[in-house]
């Protein structure tokens, strides 16, 4: 009788043990199952970044070759490059190895766009910026002109010979499209359509007979339909009316200075396809002029 006794409550404490490691599996197990949803979960949202990273480099590539006259091979070859890893990511199962791999060659990608981007820029930089190499030239020979001017005071009367002499001349006078993206860097364009202001730049030369201090110039730009741009505002000057599309204030230093200054688009159109003239004014002397044209 005492032996039976404890053959039951032996079996008792085998299933006490046995439920209490049944409960602790399935505890586990529950436990895993929740941690592999999780972690799928965010392999999801980190594959969707990535792609939409993928997404936002292809489109980057798609405005350079678009903004390119001449069809560039080496940003074709990237933006191919950047489809096949969109398309390999679509297919590829959701591991920690698989998009840490993907990530990676994302980073390269990035790293090479910013490369060849940049190189896309300078040499389209080059391009509009070709009609302004003798800048250097055209200065010397401002400079010159100006203390030229100073010898002729013995011809003429003094006070007038000064206050030619001491005027501001501009000189490599240019105008451009240009497109400006969102984080504020600028791509010379030149089609009509895609630009979203116009660029004008010219150089301040030195002259030691002007007064340091602030300065301004009239700046005019008439579109091909004969419109001034910008404010177009009027000033008259000794009984003469100028029309000018903005005013460039500046410090002058006796020295020469560089000034670029913009034309928004108009509000309810485009820029007009065609030749525009840019003409720059001290007073109601016009001492620069230059066009260049928006296909």
């Amino acid at each position: 009788m005492e032996g039976a006794q404890k053959s039951n409550s032996g079996l008792k404490v085998g299933l006490g043990i046995l439920l209490v490691l049944f409960l602790v599996t399935a505890f586990y197990t529950s436990q895993l199952y929740s941690e592999k949803q999780e972690n799928e979960k965010v392999l999801m949202n980190e594959k969707k970044q990535v792609m939409a990273d993928l997404n936002n480099m292809a489109k980057d590539y798609d405005e350079a070759i678009a903004e390119s006259d001449v069809a560039n091979e080496d940003l074709i070859a990237a933006k191919e490059r950047i489809q096949g890893l969109m398309d390999s990511l679509k297919v590829s199962q959701n591991s920690v190895g698989s998009l840490w791999s993907y990530k990676k060659k994302y980073m390269a990608l990035q790293e090479e766009m910013d490369i060849l981007l940049t190189e896309n820029d300078r040499l389209k930089g080059e391009n509009q910026y070709l009609a302004s190499s003798l800048d250097s030239t055209q200065v010397q020979l401002a400079e010159r002109t100006v203390f030229t001017d100073s010898l002729l005071v013995q011809n003429t009367q003094l006070s007038t010979v000064v206050k030619d002499a001491a005027a501001l001349q501009t000189v490599g006078l240019i105008g451009m499209g240009v497109i400006e993206r969102n984080n504020g860097k600028q791509i010379p364009t030149e089609r009509a359509r895609r630009s979203d202001k116009i660029k004008l730049c010219f150089t301040v030369a030195k002259n030691l007979l002007t007064e340091a201090g602030d300065k301004e110039l009239y700046v005019q730009v008439i579109d091909p339909n004969n419109n001034v741009l910008g404010e177009n505002a009027q000033i008259e000057f000794g009984g003469e009316v100028l029309n000018y599309s903005l005013i460039s204030r500046f410090n002058y230093e006796n020295r020469n200075l560089n000034i670029c200054e913009y034309i928004n688009e108009l509000e309810d159109s485009k820029f007009e396809e065609g030749r525009y003239i840019i003409n720059v004014f001290n007073e109601k002397s016009i001492i620069s002029t230059s066009e260049f044209e928006l296909k």
